[in-house]
């Protein structure tokens, strides 16, 4: 049932009871809360440049330093979608509520795509900024090849160097890849503890182990 609150003659619905400004003001003082630098060249020498057309509360700068012009969205997650903040907002704090997709497209009175879009794009960006696990103790680790192909994924495919195809979800035979739309997923899990789970271009020796030496930490024997 949508969240919906009376008032007058109709209804409100819970998105349009947050204000944009003060979603606007906790956004600037999170992300710079000893003042604004720029995310180019991350120079403090920087100066107000005026508001975005469409979005009123959201201040435009530029940095005196390399020139480039920003505003409070830009470098993250949030930047270039059409939903304004507070829905972004209100999306993290339902999804926090442990609420599905389709639960969170009513809430706020979204299409289901376009709400298991926001959705992706949040827990993109929150496994971005979260640090990786220490583990420690006894550790395995192992790898397993997802058969996921690129459709939908046109940057994908023109980034490795050819034109997409149809049909391959069969995948190719062998170790996977990335190239080869198998790509490997590889997983670190302690025992009782924490686990670490990352998708790699492949699982050579190369690749992997600066991902272990960061992630596990170092044996220490036992001195009795």
């Amino acid at each position: 049932m949508k969240n919906m609150t009376e008032c007058g003659q109709g209804l409100v619905g819970i998105h349009e009871l947050i204000d944009d400004e003060k979603c606007f003001e906790t956004v600037r003082k999170l992300r710079w809360p000893c003042g604004v630098h720029c995310p180019y060249c991350t120079s403090n020498k920087v100066i107000k440049h005026g508001r975005k057309n469409k979005q009123p509360h959201c201040r435009k700068y530029r940095c005196r330093n390399c020139g480039h012009c920003f505003d409070d969205l830009a470098g993250t997650v949030l930047c270039g979608h059409h939903q304004p903040l507070r829905t972004w907002i209100l999306c993290l704090y339902l999804m926090g509520l442990n609420l599905s997709n389709l639960q969170i497209a009513e809430e706020l009175d979204l299409n289901k795509d376009d709400c298991q879009k926001m959705t992706s794009t949040l827990r993109t960006g929150i496994n971005l900024k979260r640090p990786l696990a220490r583990l420690s103790k006894e550790v395995e680790c192992d790898e397993v090849y997802v058969v996921a192909g690129h459709k939908g994924y046109p940057k994908v495919v023109r980034s490795l160097g050819r034109e997409g195809g149809r049909n391959r979800l069969k995948g190719a035979r062998g170790r996977g890849t990335l190239a080869k739309e198998k790509p490997p997923i590889f997983g670190m899990i302690e025992r009782g503890g924490e686990v670490v789970i990352r998708m790699l271009e492949n699982v050579k020796q190369k690749t992997i182990e600066p991902l272990i030496r960061s992630a596990i930490a170092p044996w220490k024997p036992c001195i009795y």
